[in-house]
């Protein structure tokens, strides 16, 4: 596929836009995973299965760390469109997509000179979930590329001694993930669930991991999406409100 048939253009904050697809679009779990990395102006980022470049793109907002951020993605209609919002944006020296198989990282990035990195990996074990419709699809919510595993393998190999790793997953997964983490000497050190009201069950988790950390979780609390009328609650208008201008989610 040499072109994007089809894309569109949605706001995020201070005027700023990404490019999205059919193939590439984000949701819910990428804001909220951005927001629980927290970056600081110190940090240097890569964000692994960065899809159309939203979690760096967010964090190029507004109060934004002013180092670079590099984003790791195999899909070329994916790189292209996160491309095409760098360009938009006026991001060049800022955000830089790497096109490349994260199993493979070591090629085209440096060993242990990042603080963060985060991955909003697939969710689904390869042929588990739902039938997706295109192979972008598939590769972005099912593990035909990559699973927990590789993911924390890169990020060993990219992280400093003390960076961390943050990533979000399926609640039932979180075994998975600790167990990657862990035999990446990654140590998990912060989880929090997050439900869509109070009375339900959790439907993703967040997890941040830190390299050569020592043992002992802190479990944070619940993230509540809507409050008890059924509206966003303070603590989501708080994160989409940095991100959000514009969009849809201010008329809940």
């Amino acid at each position: 596929m040499n072109e994007i048939l089809e894309y569109s253009k949605e706001p995020l904050a201070d005027g700023r836009v990404i490019y999205v697809s059919r193939n590439s679009r984000f949701g819910t779990d990428a804001v909220l995973l951005a927001d629980f990395a927290n970056p600081k102006r110190i940090d240097t980022a890569a964000d692994l299965c960065t899809g159309g470049g939203i979690i760096p793109l967010l964090w190029l907002c507004g109060d934004s760390p002013r180092t670079k951020v590099y984003g790791v993605e195999i899909q070329p209609e994916c790189c292209r469109l996160a491309n095409m919002s760098i360009d938009e944006n006026g991001d060049r020296g800022k955000f830089e997509v790497i096109e490349c198989d994260l199993r493979e990282v070591e090629k085209r990035l440096p060993r242990e000179k990042f603080s963060l990195v985060t991955c909003n990996p697939p969710y689904f074990a390869a042929g588990a979930g739902f039938a997706n419709s295109t192979e972008g699809r598939t590769i972005a919510r099912s593990e035909v590329m990559c699973d927990s595993d590789d993911v924390c393998r890169a990020a060993r190999y990219l992280l400093k001694y003390g960076g961390r790793l943050c990533m979000c997953q399926r609640p039932e997964r979180l075994t998975d993930v600790i167990c990657a983490m862990r035999g990446q000497e990654i140590e998990p050190k912060r989880i929090r669930l997050v439900q869509q009201r109070a009375n339900s069950e959790p439907w993703l988790v967040l997890v941040e991991g830190r390299r050569g950390g020592k043992a002992g979780i802190k479990f944070l609390p619940v993230l509540l999406v809507e409050n008890s009328e059924g509206k966003y609650s303070d603590e989501m208008r708080r994160i989409y409100g940095r991100y959000g201008e514009g969009s849809k989610w201010q008329d809940n």
